[in-house]
């Protein structure tokens, strides 16, 4: 099966500064996959080059089972797209932002009205035709964006950041637009996200971190590759305590931002060996099951920098 998105040895730099280190990975059609890493971390760049504003410096991406480079008419047709930044015209109604959108991609007559009138009644708009973009709640100009993406019938739909400042009922009415997406229509999604929590619903992540991607799989696998449960120690010196831990036991403790940090399959065990030697060192011990932020940690060995409602 051709893949719905891949990219190979891609690399792409800002002036001096290098923004991406060979990226490759690939996006099977029918899945929802979410490019997840902090701000700095590459995906804003990958999702320019993906919806074609620009090229990569070196390697190959090909959509849909088209070059980006020497075919990206064909890419263009293939993919809807849905911008951070609101690409709706305030001045018009939503349903003029459609037609316009439309003439973009040859639609004209009776084919674009009808298509217009399906997803307005497809995403709750019908009410709200003859109203201007600019009176609208960020939850329906949301909806307008996905419209607009879906008119001339894409293969793809690229979002970036999709549910960025909006709130938590609305973000999960717009999640549940994306899944009727892909269970009726069978169509690949791939959005970007610094959101973990939001990370949990696709199907698969690309993780990235520093223009790399670090790990990539279903949440599911990730989480499974911490091998057992989470020990957090805080104590005053965790540095002192991960070096007398290490030479009591046969493992290797870690330290990031000034925490000590434990991966075992015996956790709920250890611990009670842990709190017997060590109680009056440690000031307070959790344990907790694998996250996708645990994950992040490991495979870089920092912290995940932004939650989910931070603004990038």
């Amino acid at each position: 099966m051709i893949p719905a998105v891949e990219l190979d040895s891609i690399e792409f730099s800002y002036a001096k500064r290098k923004a991406l280190h060979g990226v490759s990975f690939c996006v099977e059609e029918g899945q929802t996959t979410a490019l997840l890493g902090p701000n700095g971390g590459g995906k804003t760049t990958i999702f320019k080059i993906l919806s074609t504003l620009m090229r990569p410096e070196s390697g190959t991406v090909r959509i849909a089972g088209h070059d980006l480079v020497s075919d990206p008419l064909e890419v263009r047709r293939s993919i809807g797209v849905v911008f951070q930044g609101s690409s709706l015209d305030a001045e018009l109604t939503t349903y003029e932002n459609l037609v316009h959108q439309g003439h973009l991609y040859g639609l004209r007559g009776h084919e674009l009205r009808n298509r217009i009138d399906y997803l307005f009644d497809r995403f709750g708009l019908s009410d709200r035709r003859d109203e201007l973009a600019k009176s609208l709640s960020g939850g329906l100009r949301r909806r307008i964006e996905l419209a607009k993406a879906l008119l001339h019938l894409p293969k793809i739909v690229l979002l970036d950041e999709p549910t960025n400042g909006l709130d938590p009922k609305v973000r999960a009415e717009f999640w549940s637009y994306l899944f009727d997406l892909k269970e009726r229509d069978g169509l690949t999604i791939l959005l970007t996200t610094h959101s973990l929590q939001e990370a949990e619903r696709c199907d698969h992540l690309i993780i990235l971190s520093e223009g790399v991607v670090v790990a990539s799989g279903s949440p599911e696998n990730l989480k499974d590759r911490i091998g057992g449960e989470v020990i957090v120690v805080r104590c005053a010196d965790p540095k002192e305590l991960a070096e007398r831990i290490r030479g009591q036991f046969d493992f290797e403790p870690s330290v990031v931002d000034g925490v000590l940090r434990i991966e075992r399959g015996d956790a709920h065990r250890f611990v009670g060996e842990l709190m017997e030697r060590f109680a009056g060192d440690i000031q307070s011990l959790t344990v907790s099951k694998p996250t996708l932020e645990d994950v992040f940690i490991k495979e870089t060995g920092h912290r995940f920098e932004d939650d989910e409602d931070s603004a990038p």
